[in-house]
C-alpha cells in the first residue's frame, strides 16, 4: 500500500516534486501552500505555483496564513499522514506539525548540507564560484535546514549556469531524490545521518539593492555575481545617473591602467569595462526604458564613449 503524503510547498521549485509524487501514485489527501498574493506591476492577486499545479491534478488545497494554529494541526492529524513533504514552503514548521506524520517530515534543500542553509543557496553557490552544488533531502527539525540528512547528490556548476538554470536542474534532481528517500524510510532501508553542524554556512535572502555590481571585484568574480544574481534581484550598474541592468558578461584579460568601472574599449559591438582585476565585456544589457538587448543592438541606440565610468 502506498504511503499517504501531505505536501507543503509554494514556488516553482516545489512543483516538480508534487508532480513526481502524483505520478508515482502516492495518496495525497491535501496540499498546503501560502496564500494568494499580489504580483507583477499591476499587483493583481495570483495563486502560488504549487496551488496551480495541485488544482490541475485535482488535489485539495488549503492556504493557512500561519501553521501555528491548533485548528490547522487538527486538520493534518485527521488525515493520518505517513509523511509530510515540505519543499520551499516558506515557514519554519512548529514541533506540533513535525510530530504528526508517522515517518517524519521530508524536506528538499538545493545545496549539499550543511553548506548554505537558508533561503538562497543556489545564488550563493554561483556567486562564490563553487564548482559543485547539489541537492539534499533531510528530516525536518525545528531549526533552519538543520535536520538529519537522508540522501544527497552533487551537481557540477558550469561556466554558463545562472541561478535560473540551476534552479530547474536541482528541482528535477530533488524530485527524484525525494522518491528514493520516501521509499527508503518507508521500507526501513535508509538511516538518517546527523549533519556536521561545525561545517554549516548560511545563504541569506537577497534584497533588490544587493544587485549592484562592484566593479572593484575581479572580472571572474563579477561574472559569477551576474550569473548568480539572475533572475532576482538582477545585476545592475549606473551610468550618468541612469540605471542599467546587466544580464551577461564575459571576463577578458586587461593590462590597461584605469579605475574599476571605467569603459576602456567600445565600438559597434563591444563594451569592455575595467574591473579590479582584468576586465569584463558586457554581452547583454537593458537600459532604463528599453528591453534586454545584445550589446551590439544596444550600442546602436546608445553609444558609450571610452572613459565613461559605471558605478
Amino acid at each position: 500500500m502506498a504511503p499517504t503524503i501531505i505536501f507543503m510547498g509554494t514556488p516553482e521549485f516545489a512543483a516538480p516534486a508534487l508532480h513526481s509524487l502524483h505520478r508515482a501514485g502516492f495518496s495525497i489527501p491535501l496540499v498546503v501552500t501560502q496564500p494568494d498574493r499580489p504580483k507583477g506591476r499591476g499587483k493583481s492577486v495570483q495563486p502560488p505555483p504549487v496551488k496551480a499545479v495541485a488544482l490541475s491534478l485535482g488535489l485539495p488545497v488549503v492556504q493557512p496564513v500561519t501553521t501555528k494554529e491548533e485548528a490547522f494541526w487538527e486538520t493534518l492529524k485527521g488525515l493520518t499522514p505517513d509523511f509530510l513533504v515540505v519543499v520551499a514552503f516558506g515557514q519554519i514548521l512548529p514541533k506540533a506539525v513535525l510530530e504528526i506524520p508517522k515517518f517524519g517530515a521530508i524536506n528538499i534543500h538545493p545545496s549539499l548540507l550543511p553548506k548554505y542553509r537558508g533561503p538562497a543557496p543556489i545564488q550563493h553557490a554561483i556567486i562564490n564560484g563553487d564548482p559543485v552544488t547539489g541537492v539534499t533531502t533531510i528530516l525536518l527539525d525545528e531549526g533552519m535546514d538543520s535536520g538529519e540528512i537522508l540522501l544527497a547528490e552533487p551537481l557540477p556548476i558550469s561556466q554558463n549556469d545562472t541561478s535560473e538554470s540551476l534552479h530547474h536542474l536541482l528541482a528535477e534532481k530533488g524530485a527524484i531524490l525525494l522518491l528514493k528517500s520516501i521509499d527508503g524510510l518507508f521500507h526501513g532501508t535508509l538511516r538518517p545521518m546527523a549533519q556536521d553542524h561545525d561545517q554549516k554556512s548560511y545563504a541569506p535572502r537577497f534584497k533588490k539593492e544587493d544587485g549592484r555590481i562592484k566593479w572593484r571585484d575581479s572580472a571572474g568574480k563579477i561574472d559569477c555575481f551576474v550569473r548568480g544574481i539572475h533572475p532576482w534581484p538582477g545585476a545592475f550598474t549606473d551610468l550618468e545617473m541612469k540605471r542599467y541592468k546587466i544580464f551577461r558578461v564575459e571576463p577578458v584579460s586587461c593590462h590597461m591602467d584605469a579605475l574599476p568601472g571605467t569603459v576602456i574599449d567600445t565600438g559597434r559591438a563591444t563594451l569592455v569595462v575595467r574591473a579590479g582585476e582584468d576586465a569584463v565585456s558586457i554581452l547583454e544589457i537593458q537600459g532604463p526604458s528599453g528591453k534586454r538587448l545584445p550589446i551590439s543592438e544596444f550600442l546602436k541606440g546608445r553609444p558609450v564613449s571610452p572613459g565613461a565610468v559605471l558605478t
